[in-house]
């Protein structure tokens, strides 16, 4: 068994003549430590996918299983509880707490897990050892970004979903996010998911699942990676 399988997964919202299936019929796999891409365009169904994979949503039918556990009919207790131990986010738009240091952003999410990691040495995996007391405000938005990958990672998690992470960042500072979560995904054995209607991010993936009208057209495997200062678009 795969860690992640996503088996004939339909999400419908609306109904009669307004009904609009975001997801229809989408199957994938990711294995454990593996860094995958989700690709498509705006309305592929990319984010609805990610958004029930991480317990944000549920699938009107089919099955979803992570590490063994089916989550499709979790109740609501049961997502909370595996959005807070199991999984981590990170948004184009960081959601940082404007009023909160760095630092006191990552200690809030650490808060939640009863395995947290140290949220100052979580600041210092991502390179803001310096920047500790900062807000938001007087941090550029790469420095944000990387509080956000801190925040998530800081909770241990087994699974980072990440949706367009470069979406906000100019081309050179958005490689070097990609970097972190491939560094991440390598050195802590996290599996990463990230989503992008950038097909030049691509060759990066361990897995590349591409999707279209909500229904997965491709899933391809990767056995040599390209490195991300060899990508560029």
């Amino acid at each position: 068994m795969a860690y992640i399988e996503f088996n004939n997964v339909v999400k419908t919202y609306g109904a009669g003549e307004s009904q609009i299936n975001a997801l229809d019929g989408a199957n994938f796999t990711v294995e454990r430590g593996e860094l995958a891409v989700i690709l498509g365009a705006s309305g592929a169904g990319k984010t609805t996918a990610l958004n029930i994979l991480g317990g944000m949503d549920t699938a009107t039918s089919g099955t979803v299983m992570v590490d063994g556990r089916n989550i499709t009919h979790a109740t609501e207790r049961e997502l909370v509880e595996y959005r807070r131990t199991d999984v981590g986010f990170v948004f184009q738009f960081y959601n940082l707490v404007p009023n909160l240091t760095a630092l006191e952003n990552v200690e809030l999410a650490a808060q939640v897990c009863a395995n947290a990691l140290d949220a100052e040495e979580s600041l210092c995996k991502v390179g803001l050892a310096k920047r500790l007391g900062n807000f938001p405000a007087q941090l550029s938005g790469g420095e944000q970004q990387r509080v956000s990958i801190a925040r998530a990672i800081a909770k241990a998690p087994k699974l980072l979903l990440c949706d367009e992470p470069t979406g906000a960042l100019d081309y050179q500072t958005g490689k070097q996010i990609l970097q972190l979560l491939q560094d991440t995904c390598r050195r802590d054995g996290i599996t990463v998911i990230i989503i992008t209607h950038n097909s030049a991010l691509a060759p990066m993936a361990d897995r590349l699942i591409r999707f279209k009208s909500g229904r997965v057209t491709d899933m391809k495997l990767n056995p040599n990676p390209t490195p991300i200062e060899r990508i560029e678009w």
